[in-house]
């Protein structure tokens, strides 16, 4: 391109220039015909000190700066930099803004040129990317970003992207460009003048598009390349007897493959299971290399009997380690072809007849036109169609629920069938060796009419441990106060222009009048005594929640059952309020589906976007006769099941939510699943309590199935990779306040983090605890070199945080709930791992409560039989975190003296690999922590 770019990057001494924060560094980049031609940096003296935390993040001091110019003397170089170019930036807005003020300061009008936002441009370039911060886009395109926050450095690396950007942009179709161009008036920068640019430069060759895209009924997408025919070779039907001629046998099969110690033990465990037709469960702990383990045997036990195999994860982040990493090694090792696919629930795929329709609509937010324009870029390179690929913004997951596939479908035409992700994906599965699901979709088929899941008998659950709560979850109800209020803004009064006022409006095209027994006017009252009804019946479920919490401490956060035994004042309220919601959600439904009945019979003749529109109501009525019968579920009528609510007392109404799930689940378990296939493997790393499958059979209502069981342990040496160590200077947890015991352990994490350097992470049970612990240790100041990065406080997924974790040499990372397990760190990333405190569910949460109550009342000890052997299953989870290679060697700090001191203590240690364990005085385990490293 001969256009002229200078890419801009500013250190300040805050985040206003209109409050007084002055520039101290200047940089710029200048592109002129697609190459770097000159480059220009100046340190700036601001006239006033720069903070603290400015110069911790960018290394520049007042010292550095006093003697550097006044921002007038650079001025006019920087306006002969910027003469007839775009300013260039990554947050363009945060640099301009702080420019503009310091050239009319200095006597000149400003810059009034076209602007790129670095950004925004690669939210639509990368529409996958994990982040959009500079030194994610540097890591992604391998650019060197040696002094990240300095802005020579920042603006360098900026310029390197933009050419990068430019150039894959330059490559898009001409149809996708010109899309772009038409959607992108409405950005935060000149995004629009750019591609027209591209465009211009593109309609003076012939467009010759690449052999993998192709354009369908106006959209550019991937072509789909079907798989190609299996090549199957034949394989004796069983392994010979006797393990020594079976793991010839497997090495014979597959030659290439060198087994870990332990994996051919699950192979053959998972073979067996199929081959005799009886459930197994095999406990594998950390190293044996699990996935492979049940992924060659399922895959051979396919090929021989034509069978199909169910893999179950909880997570997405397995599934897609699974797709991404094991499958491939799968198929270098197999001598036969193996089609593996994944397959989610409908909603997370894309409807491209119902994204074209609505493609060029013209009422879009910033949000909608951002996430339409990535989604544009995103179908060159999708082959699934699948959501979780997207990084979406909270508004794009908003327009997300537009463009899904849906349940009901009012005749999609042919040309869009054939390219349908969800049809593709159920093709896909149809013909699939193995399908990899997740427990929620697995349990959801087990009662759908129309199965996603073709017919199987075979099943795999890895992370099965979590199966008996994915269960619980299934079979319950929940609602939450920001769902609720989405589902019915999408239908909007009259005057809110939404669905409802869409509908009446194409009632009124199509048939010249509403032939309805309820008047617009009054299908229009209901519609605000709806929304109003709702905010009430949140409002007194939080009302009740606060009213009998029963926590002394001061948490925001509170979980309360609903106790419909005992009647309340608040009680009683939640209940009429329940009842005149109940209603009005019926009479709205009612109303709006007689419209759709009336409209039924001029659905062949409507335009393709008004299909899309009544299919939209439909879903929407499904949604609203879905949470009719949660109410009643959850408020109304009285069941066995536990329920609770869950707010949080700074913002009540806005963060309420009501779930009602079974106390057990074993029996439906039992009946409606173990009972109906031939062999289900259930497999984790953490399924037994003292080398005992007897909690997790229970639980799942495998007590009288006959089912074998298979214990492989590490193959780590953890009593040269580990050591334990349990201070004895801190006070017993029940004994003082959460405050008084937050001070005494932040003082022990200073000595120990000082003594290890950082890489540790510190498992919590409550985040309460861990936000009072975080704003401890940085409010001490001892740590003011360390990386403190912390769950819920620092922004970002787990993942996010644990990449984050792993980039600083000097690093804390403070997590709860999901980071007891399923965090990979291996490596000196992390060397120590603290256990805050023995991980027992609260015994006034509501689940926890009832569930005692359930075991009490069929003959069981709630704390043996329940509490303990959960929180254990628990613990080793916390426990694998710290080891997760055979070079690995770290120390595990439990803060809780009950391990040792008690009588229950035993099975925690009884439950993990054996280690050394010493406890003493802080003192003593510092100086031993010293020796250790």
């Amino acid at each position: 391109m001969l256009t002229k770019f200078v890419v801009v990057d500013l250190e300040t001494t805050g985040n206003s220039p209109k409050k007084g924060d002055k520039i101290i560094q200047f940089a710029a980049v200048v592109i002129e015909n697609g190459q770097i031609t000159e480059t220009f940096s100046s340190l700036i003296n601001p006239n006033q000190p720069i903070p603290i935390f400015i110069e911790e993040l960018t290394g520049l001091n007042d010292e550095m700066v006093k003697n550097a110019p006044n921002f007038i003397e650079i001025a006019p170089k920087v306006m002969s930099l910027l003469e007839d170019a775009y300013f260039v930036a990554h947050n363009v807005l945060f640099d301009l803004s702080f420019l503009q003020e310091e050239l009319i300061q200095a006597g000149y009008e400003g810059f009034f040129g076209s602007i790129v936002d670095t950004v925004e441009l690669a939210r639509i370039l990368y529409p996958t990317a994990d982040g959009y911060k500079l030194s994610d886009l540097a890591i992604q395109e391998n650019l060197q970003h040696d002094r990240p926050h300095q802005a020579d450095s920042d603006a360098q690396v900026t310029a390197e992207l933009l050419l990068i950007f430019l150039e894959r942009a330059s490559k898009l179709p001409r149809k996708t460009l010109n899309q772009l161009v038409q959607l992108s008036g409405g950005l935060k920068s000149d995004l629009q003048q750019l591609f027209e640019e591209l465009l211009v430069a593109k309609n003076k060759e012939f467009e010759n598009l690449p052999e993998s895209i192709e354009i369908i009924n106006g959209l550019g997408i991937r072509k789909w390349q079907p798989a190609l025919n299996e090549i199957i070779r034949n394989h004796d039907n069983e392994y010979p007897a006797g393990h020594h001629k079976k793991a010839e046998k497997l090495k014979e099969v597959f030659p290439s493959f060198n087994m870990r110690k332990g994996q051919f033990e699950m192979m053959d465990g998972v073979y067996e299971a199929f081959q005799t037709e009886k459930h197994c469960l095999i406990e594998a702990g950390t190293g044996v290399g699990k996935s492979i383990g049940y992924l060659l045997p399922a895959a051979y036990f396919s090929k021989q009997t034509g069978q199909q195999i169910i893999i179950s994860t909880y997570t997405i982040q397995l599934q897609e380690q699974l797709i991404r990493k094991e499958v491939p090694l799968l198929s270098k090792l197999a001598p036969f072809t193996i089609k593996v696919v994944l397959l989610k629930g409908k909603e997370h795929y894309l409807s491209l007849e119902k994204f074209y329709q609505i493609l060029t609509d013209e009422e879009d937010n910033y949000d909608t036109t951002l996430t339409k324009m990535q989604i544009l870029v995103w179908l060159l390179e999708t082959e699934t169609g699948d959501k979780d690929e997207l990084n979406l913004s909270s508004g794009g997951q908003i327009f997300w629920n537009k463009i899904k596939s849906e349940q009901i479908s009012l005749g999609q035409k042919e040309s869009w069938r054939e390219k349908d992700f969800y049809y593709r994906a159920k093709s896909n599965a149809e013909n699939a060796d193995i399908i990899i699901t997740n427990h929620s979709l697995l349990l959801s088929d087990l009662k759908a009419k129309n199965s996603l899941l073709p017919p199987y008998n075979y099943v795999i659950l890895d992370e099965g441990h979590h199966f008996e709560k994915a269960a619980a979850q299934f079979l319950g109800q929940s609602l939450d106060y920001m769902s609720v209020r989405l589902l019915l803004g999408q239908i909007g009064s009259y005057e809110q222009k939404q669905l409802f006022y869409l509908l009446e409006k194409l009632i009124e095209n199509v048939r010249g009048n509403i032939e309805s027994k309820t008047h617009t006017f009054e299908l229009n009252q209901l519609i605000n005594d709806l929304i109003y009804e709702m905010d009430e019946f949140f409002k007194l479920s939080s009302f009740y929640a606060q009213k009998n919490s029963l926590s002394k401490q001061n948490i925001h956060r509170v979980r309360v059952r609903l106790n419909q035994q005992f009647f309340s004042k608040e009680l009683t309220a939640l209940n009429h309020s329940a009842e005149r919601f109940v209603f009005l959600l019926g009479d709205v439904h009612n109303a709006l589906n007689e419209r759709l009945t009336v409209l039924k019979k001029d659905i062949p003749v409507l335009k393709s976007d008004q299909k899309v529109l009544v299919e939209e109501i439909y879903a929407v009525l499904d949604e609203m006769a879905e949470l009719k019968e949660n109410i009643k579920n959850l408020i109304i009528l009285v069941s066995n099941d536990v329920k609770w609510v869950e707010t949080d007392l700074r913002a009540p109404q806005n963060i309420t939510s009501i779930t009602g799930q079974p106390a057990s689940v074993a029996e439906y378990l039992q009946n409606d699943f173990f009972q109906k296939k031939k062999s289900v493997v259930i497999t984790s790393a953490t399924l037994t309590v003292n080398h005992s499958f007897r909690f997790i059979r229970k639980e799942m209502g495998l007590t009288d199935i006959s089912s074998s069981e298979l214990i492989i342990p590490s193959p780590f040496n953890y009593r040269d990779q580990v050591e334990m160590l349990i201070p004895d200077d801190l006070p017993e947890i029940k004994s003082v306040s959460v405050d008084d015991y937050v001070i005494a352990i932040t003082e022990h994490i200073i000595t120990i983090a000082e003594a290890t350097k950082g890489r540790m992470l510190l498992l919590f049970t409550s985040h309460e605890m861990l936000k009072k612990t975080y704003e401890l240790i940085k409010e001490s100041g001892f740590l003011s070199d360390f990386a403190i990065i912390a769950q819920g406080i620092t922004s970002g997924s787990q993942t996010r945080l644990t990449r984050n974790f792993q980039r600083y040499e000097k690093a804390i990372l403070l997590g709860t709930s999901s980071f007891w397990e399923g965090v990979d760190i291996p490596g000196e990333d992390l060397t120590c791992l603290v256990i805050v405190r023995l991980p027992f569910s609260p015994p006034d949460d509501p689940f926890t409560e009832a569930k005692c109550e359930y075991v009490k009342s069929h003959g069981g000890n709630p704390f043996s039989d329940f509490s303990l052997p959960e929180a254990v299953l628990r613990f080793k989870q916390g426990f694998g975190r710290l080891i997760r290679t055979e070079k690995d060697r770290g120390i595990i700090v439990v803060f809780d003296k009950r391990i040792i001191s008690t009588k229950y203590g035993k099975a925690f240690l009884q439950s993990i690999p054996d280690i050394r364990i010493r406890n003493g005085a802080i003192d003593q385990l510092v100086e031993y922590i010293h020796q250790w490293i």
